[in-house]
């Protein structure tokens, strides 16, 4: 079996881009295999969550890919649940973006 086919099998709502591909978005052609990940999980309709993002220029261009969704020191070192609450209490939470109406990329149920 394909690992891809059975993507569409498993009851899976997100679609995580490791930080290998999120590393690689400074080489010439490195956003071409993420983008391709991006459309794969959006014509899924899998919410898309980038790991690993240090630096604004990834998460800016994961943006303009089509990714919304990051984690990475760029944001915040992990935290424990304490500290993360103390953060977003001093910080605030960073809102998501909203989909365009008919774009909502949330996996329905089959």
């Amino acid at each position: 079996y394909s690992s891809l086919s059975q993507l569409s099998r498993l009851p899976v709502d997100i679609l995580k881009i490791a930080q290998p591909f999120v590393d690689d978005l400074h080489h010439p052609d490195g956003d071409t295999f993420v983008e391709a990940i991006i459309r794969l999980g959006q014509t899924l309709r899998l919410t898309i969550v980038a790991e690993g993002i240090e630096h604004l220029d990834q998460a800016d261009k994961l943006t303009a890919l089509g990714c919304e969704l990051g984690q990475g020191y760029h944001y915040a070192p992990p935290l424990p649940q304490p500290a993360f609450h103390q953060y977003i209490d001093q910080h605030g939470p960073r809102p998501r973006p909203e989909h365009p109406a008919g774009t909502d990329h949330q996996r329905q149920p089959r």
